[in-house]
């Protein structure tokens, strides 16, 4: 680049000396109107110079340098030299230019094959032979995982036979048998285990809709053997009906102070029964409500209201016993004590069963004395089973206490 801006400036010079139609260039033309003009308005003219000679410089050419002869591995991966053309002096074998391509490229060293043979039959080994650890260790494995495999499936086959959640059902205890009444009082006396003397009760389900208040069943009896407990009687009387009450042996007397006492909360009335005189009715208004809820409201069918308050403690003292049908049409009456004889509870089991039949409602069809009327009876110690007893027996005994009590 040099050597050319040199070259150029001495052809400038150069072409100021001559004429300007000497040149065909557009680049004299350029400069020599540019002489021209500032010829003419310079007053003195410039001063002719003698042409210089330029001398042709010649440079030596720079040998080049031959690359250096490529390794086995090189050579491998480098490509062929071009080939010369027809006619044509043949190249060198390597260019700066192809070493400076090939120069960084990976050496690959030259892998060589085996020759493969195909094996003949009698040269091939046992399969037992060939096998090696790897083989083993993954035959192994394989085995375990089909087991495992095995097992899941089992298990998954028993959730699916046995049904989530299991529902067992529980076993129906068997009925017991219908008893005779002697046969079911001597059971229940033998199962009577507690340290206290227990009662014995009687349950009777009876064939009435509960629903229909006037077929209820209420009625009175008189154990002839003695009720099970003793029982606590209040009287609201006043008068000569107080002197009798408490003579018969009443534990509460009182009148219009003992209905005070009462609706006021000073008295709570612990007691077992009320009885009232028909004077006494309309003052217990105020604590009917507290009665009620006690049970022990006065009442004419059951007796409790009445003139003869002497007379009805008598019976109350000898064994008399209130019964009053449920809301599921059953009967609850205690009818004597464990420690009674056999024939005792017979008879109180037969009186009782009696006043039953006494009792039964006026619009109930009567087809005979114990169908669809009285459907099962049981009995039972305080603490002990229920134990079934027949209706023919039941019967029986009803009758007997009859023709002995009943005049």
């Amino acid at each position: 680049m040099a050597s050319l801006k040199v070259l150029l400036s001495q052809a400038r010079r150069y072409c100021v000396t001559k004429h300007p139609s000497q040149f065909h260039s557009p680049l004299s033309l350029t400069s020599h109107r540019s002489l021209s003009s500032s010829d003419s308005n310079s007053n003195p003219p410039r001063r002719s110079f003698e042409p210089i000679q330029i001398q042709p410089v010649s440079y030596p050419v720079k040998p080049k340098a031959e690359p250096p002869e490529p390794s086995e591995s090189q050579s491998f991966n480098r490509p062929p030299p071009p080939r010369a053309a027809e006619g044509q002096e043949s190249r060198r074998t390597w260019t700066r230019e192809d070493i400076r391509y090939v120069k960084d490229a990976p050496s690959i060293a030259p892998v060589a094959y085996p020759t493969r043979v195909a094996p003949l039959p009698d040269d091939k080994v046992p399969a037992a032979a060939q096998e090696t650890e790897m083989e083993k260790e993954r035959r192994k494995i394989e085995a375990e995982d089909q087991l495992q495999m095995r097992m899941v499936k089992a298990a998954e086959e028993e959730k699916m036979k046995v049904p989530f959640p299991l529902l067992i059902k529980p076993k129906k205890s068997e009925k017991p048998p219908i008893l005779d009444l002697t046969e079911a009082i001597r059971q229940v006396k033998a199962n009577a285990k507690a340290k206290f003397d227990e009662t014995v009760e009687a349950h009777v389900r009876l064939g009435i809709d509960s629903k229909r208040t006037e077929l209820a069943v209420r009625g009175t009896v008189i154990l002839p053997h003695g009720a099970p407990k003793a029982v606590s009687v209040a009287v609201f009387a006043e008068g000569a009906e107080a002197e009798e009450a408490k003579a018969a042996g009443a534990d509460i007397v009182g009148g219009k102070e003992l209905i005070e006492e009462i609706a006021s909360g000073k008295n709570k009335l612990k007691v077992d029964k009320c009885f009232s005189t028909p004077g006494m009715a309309p003052h217990l208004g105020k604590i009917a409500q507290y009665l009620r809820k006690r049970r022990l409201m006065p009442d004419k069918k059951l007796g409790t209201l009445t003139n003869d308050i002497a007379g009805q403690l008598k019976e109350l003292r000898q064994g008399r016993v209130e019964f009053k049908m449920e809301s599921k049409s059953i009967l609850h009456v205690g009818v004597g004590k464990v420690s009674f004889k056999e024939e005792a509870l017979r008879e109180n089991l037969g009186a009782f069963m009696n006043a039953v039949l006494l009792a039964k409602p006026a619009g109930l069809k009567k087809t005979s004395k114990y169908a669809g009327y009285v459907l099962s009876v049981n009995i039972s110690s305080t603490m002990g089973p229920g134990l079934p007893v027949s209706i023919q027996s039941l019967s029986k005994a009803a009758d007997n206490y009859k023709k002995v009590h009943v005049v």
